[in-house]
């Protein structure tokens, strides 16, 4: 008893150092030597020749030596071995810059390189250069390389740059590195007698025994107004410069994947996960981008216009070109660069994803309604929450069980006095098609009678300590330690249990919650692991910090898909993310709190995850710390219905808040934004597929679909769900009229009255209590399912609505894609998917789907049950429907997403009777 309390009080005393953001918990920049290093350094302070520059192997190579001293040189003198530059070329306008110490001059270990991210068929894309053209500009001698049609790929010798340009001579610069002359590499050396190399912070020493090993460069993206990126952060979405005239040493953008309960909103703090990618965009050019595969701490600086002027005689490039200037700063690994060209948004993701993986296919019901709460009790409480769905007729997916389902926060059991008969509660739900969702953390409990810590700690599979003993450290279970997942014989051992008979009380329709994965130690520094604990191979944690949480992430996926033998696609939502982590599940925004800020931030935090590749994601519905008032939680759901990962959250302390509590009226409207998701899932469904195969994101900012309109650039209040639908928020308490800007020069159709915006203004409508303001395009095609059933599972053979939105030409198109929604038969072609055409009054569908020998094929007995047309000009139509050639019900006026009576302009045909999967032409007459 006395053991188990003084846990108990350990755990409340480590717990409440969470449970509220305390920002002396945590290091900024002056306080983490390599940051404050790197920003101390003057523009031209790099000293840095490339020499012998040629091809080999396909790729340019190069050496970086050191320029001798003199007058006009600054008294840094750089790396003391040279270092060895490697530039590859790619399809689709990719370059790769490695930069690394020379492995042949014999220094003290490997640096590490980030295994496992790379998707292995980008390396198949590699282009073999043969050809290097030597030349000379206004500065000096140049090597230049091939890189993509209209593309070159330039290395300066003197003083060392790389960049990149469009061909030809007078080609302008589109991306560059070390144009500022601020790159600095510090090699890993002996340790000379009297050297202290530890670093500590509050009561913790990091004992550093290969000594400072950062890595910091500037990088230039030109004719661009802004850039956006690098999560996650709880800020706006084009990020505001941390450098320059009036913001005098504001804190870099932090990527260190960190437990921060309760975050600020409006801060460059780095919180649960890290991307180091950036993106830019301007009106001019486009968009361009540029990545940086590192797992260690990074700190990344925006700076602002003027930022160098006390310092403009040493730079290194004079340039008339409009650019933004950027500082990466990196506490170890190497450089590992990706550039891409673009030159428009989604180019750039798509490069992006061609490096890292595009975002994996969802199960259907993945994309629905999630109810989730830390904690439902018990068995009792879950069929009490699953039976007030059904009675007040409203639809959902999936329950979720936090923390306390367990045997004393031991991971793959249950607690057997609250859930005696797991997989019954499952199978009940299941019948409903609904699914279950467990969480299974990496923190593991040192507890001897604990068959998975036991047969971890036999196999040596946890992280070391420094002294190479097992790392013990704290977390919800109390002493706990940590599987060492950049092992991959390791990850392949966790996989195998979510096997049904290593997780006993498991099911097919339960699925799995990886939270904590940062990793958070409640009594480490900063709530996270150790620096210097030791992984695999002997790398040092500080080295793969930031992608710890995605191998966890990778493991867990990789074991649902083995328990199906490889037939269903996985769900495991993961806190902490990594670039690649799209391959592997969805994430979410961590804890956030229930206020207005924090529903505000939650759409430029997830619209930058999308232009990072991470396509499914959410917040957590209603705010997870706190209570929210009626109005916020009703506004929170009301924009949530429309994030690519919908679920409502709670923290154990908080009141129950499910959608029914709320008095009557309220109930309604939380249902029908509940509802308006479910008509929508074909239109998600469509884009998650479209994301598979390209990476563009489900939802988007204004300024990928519309990339020369300027007042889109920092609009992150408003948002696109595909290219078809702009939502915009309401983030203010009691708000009588909200303002709403639609891009374009064509109509936008209100999406419950189908009344016609004019596009290019900014309209100032009044905030309605029932929803949020929400438009269809002009010139799109919409799929819809409109009757309402307990789950997604249930709507699976349910008829069809399309929504057609004219623009002024009288044309419109659009897509659906459909396949089981669960297995990975689609990758063998089992699918329908169909473009849909409107012109000269006549609507045809054709299936897109392959139909080449071995495809597998795909049937399914929906049809299409409604056609509305919007934007037609009034007078009577009929509508003649091939092949058949028979006439169809049409009428005027019908209501569109159960709101008003719609205008005259909105045509309804009726009961067509054609099957999704055919080719058709429905003609209006």
């Amino acid at each position: 008893m006395g053991r188990h309390l003084s846990t108990f009080l350990l755990l409340l005393l480590f717990a409440n150092s969470v449970f509220s953001w305390k920002k002396d918990e945590f290091r900024n920049c002056n306080q983490t030597p390599f940051c404050k290093r790197a920003r101390t350094r003057k523009p031209g302070s790099c000293s840095l020749i490339a020499s012998d520059v040629s091809i080999s192997d396909g790729d340019l190579v190069a050496k970086l030596i050191a320029k001798q001293s003199s007058q006009d040189v600054s008294e840094d003198q750089g790396p003391t071995k040279p270092l060895v530059l490697t530039i590859s070329a790619y399809q689709d306008g990719v370059m790769r810059m490695k930069i690394d110490e020379d492995q042949s001059l014999s220094p003290r270990k490997k640096r590490f390189e980030v295994p496992d991210v790379i998707e292995p068929g980008f390396l198949n894309k590699k282009l073999w250069l043969q050809r290097l053209k030597e030349d000379k500009d206004e500065n000096g001698p140049i090597s230049v390389v091939y890189l993509s049609e209209g593309y070159e790929a330039v290395i300066r010798h003197d003083p060392f740059e790389v960049f990149v340009r469009e061909s030809g001579e007078n080609g302008k610069k589109v991306l560059s590195l070390n144009s500022h002359g601020l790159f600095d590499f510090e090699q890993l050396r002996e340790k000379e007698e009297g050297e202290d190399w530890h670093e500590n912070f509050r009561s913790h020493t990091d004992k550093r025994p290969y000594g400072s090993q950062s890595i910091s460069f500037d990088v230039s993206f030109y004719e661009a107004d802004f850039v956006y990126g690098i999560p996650e952060h709880a800020t706006s979405l084009a990020l505001n410069p941390t450098r320059g005239p009036g913001i005098e040493f504001s804190e870099p953008y932090r990527l260190f994947n960190l437990d921060v309960f309760e975050y600020v909103h409006d801060s460059p703090f780095g919180l649960y996960g890290s991307i180091p990618f950036m993106i830019s965009h301007g009106k001019s050019r486009g968009s361009s981008g540029f990545f940086w595969l590192n797992a260690a701490e990074m700190q990344i600086d925006v700076l602002g216009t003027g930022w160098n002027d006390e310092n403009s005689s040493v730079l290194m490039l004079p340039s008339d070109q409009k650019r933004v200037d950027t500082l990466w700063m990196s506490e170890a690994g190497v450089v590992d660069a990706f550039f891409f060209v673009g030159p428009g948004p989604k180019d750039v993701v798509r490069q992006y994803t061609s490096v890292t993986g595009a975002p994996a296919m969802p199960q259907l019901f993945a994309t629905a309604y999630h109810q989730c709460r830390w904690n439902y009790r018990d068995e009792e409480d879950v069929f009490n929450v699953d039976a007030k769905f059904d009675e007040h007729d409203i639809p959902y997916d999936v329950l979720w069980l936090d923390i306390e389902h367990t045997d004393g926060k031991k991971y793959f059991t249950w607690d057997r006095m609250l859930f005696p008969n797991p997989e019954e509660m499952q199978k009940k739900l299941a019948g409903k098609g609904r699914r279950m969702v467990t969480i299974v953390d990496p923190h593991i409990k040192r507890d001897e009678s604990y068959y998975i810590h036991k047969e971890a700690s036999e196999k040596g599979y946890y992280v070391r300590d420094s002294t190479g003993k097992d790392f013990d450290g704290w977390c919800w279970p109390g002493s706990s330690s940590y599987l060492d997942m950049l092992n991959p014989e390791i990850r392949s051992w966790w996989a195998e249990k979510f096997s049904y008979e290593n997780y006993v009380g498991s099911t097919p329709s339960l699925y799995i919650w990886n939270d904590m994965n940062e990793p958070s130690v409640f009594n480490g520094p900063e709530v996270t692991m150790p620096r210097d604990a030791l992984h695999y191979g002997d790398v040092e944690h500080r080295e793969l910090h930031n992608a710890y949480g995605y191998y966890f992430h990778m493991a867990t996926a990789n074991g649902l898909v083995k328990r199906s033998d490889g037939k269903d696609r996985p769900f495991v939502l993961s806190r902490a993310f990594f670039p690649g982590s799209q391959r592997y599940g969805a994430v979410w925004t961590g804890d956030n709190t229930a206020d207005w800020d924090q529903l505000r931030v939650s759409v430029p935090m997830l619209l930058t995850l999308g232009l990072t590749g991470i396509s499914f994601s959410g917040a957590d519905v209603g705010g997870f710390f706190g209570n929210p008032d009626t109005e916020l939680l009703v506004r929170w759901y009301q924009l949530g219905a429309y994030y690519p990962f919908f679920r409502a959250h709670a923290h154990h302390d908080t009141k129950r808040r499910e959608p029914w509590l709320f008095g009557e009226r309220n109930t309604e409207i939380i249902k029908e934004s509940i509802r308006v998701r479910y008509m929508l899932l074909p239109y998600y469904y469509t884009l998650f597929r479209q994301a598979n195969v390209s990476g563009i994101p489900v939802i988007r900012p204004l300024w990928m679909e519309f990339p020369s309109d300027e007042k889109t650039f920092t609009n992150d209040e408003a948002f696109m769900v595909g290219n078809s639908i702009l939502v915009q928020g309401i983030y203010t308490e009691r708000a009588k009229h909200v303002d709403v800007y639609l891009p374009g020069d064509q109509p936008w159709y209100d999406m419950k009255t189908g009344a016609a915006y004019k596009g290019g203004v900014t309209h100032k409508l009044e905030a309605l209590e029932e929803s949020i303001p929400s438009f269809q395009r002009a010139g799109t095609i919409i799929p819809r399912k409109d009757r309402t059933r307990r789950s997604s599972t249930q709507m699976e053979n349910d008829p069809y609505t399309l929504v057609i939105a004219l623009n002024s030409s009288k044309e419109a198109e659009g897509e659906l894609y459909v396949d089981d929604g669960k297995s990975f038969e689609f990758q063998q072609g089992a699918y329908i998917h169909l473009r849909f055409t409107f012109s000269n009054g006549k609507l045809t569908s054709t299936n897109m789907a392959p139909a080449t020998a071995g495809s597998r094929k795909f049937a399914s007995r929906s049809t299409i049950e409604r056609i509305i047309v919007v934007g037609l000009s009034p007078g009577p139509k009929t509508a003649l429907v091939e092949p058949g050639n028979h006439k169809a019900d049409v009428e005027r006026g019908p209501l569109l997403l159960r709101g008003g009576p719609a205008p005259s302009s909105v045509l309804t045909i009726r009961k067509p009777n054609v099957n999704i999967a055919d080719d058709w032409t429905i003609a209006i007459l």
